[in-house]
């Protein structure tokens, strides 16, 4: 008779909470100062004007306005999408 349980059932009991990164404005839609728009671990999106990073890379409004993204090329040939408010 066993006085413990089997390995598999006590090492895999456990995972992490979903974090709901992604974006949440899209092109075209108008946000207010200080609204999220996009939540992200690494700098896939960069902030352009009227956008501000926060400390964990996400970009906030700073300003009134409509969302415009682009992509921008740097001579290492990385594309890079600029978030602006118009």
């Amino acid at each position: 008779m066993a006085h413990k349980k089997g390995a598999g059932s006590t090492k895999n009991g456990r995972d992490s909470n979903a974090k709901r990164l992604g974006v949440k404005k899209f092109g075209g839609e108008t946000v207010i100062i200080g609204q999220i728009l996009i939540r992200q671990r690494h700098l896939k999106f960069i902030a352009g004007r009227g956008v501000c990073t926060g400390r964990d890379n996400t970009l906030f409004a700073k300003k009134n306005g409509t969302i415009k993204y682009r992509k921008f090329r740097d001579k290492n040939t990385k594309v890079y999408n600029i978030i602006e408010i118009e």
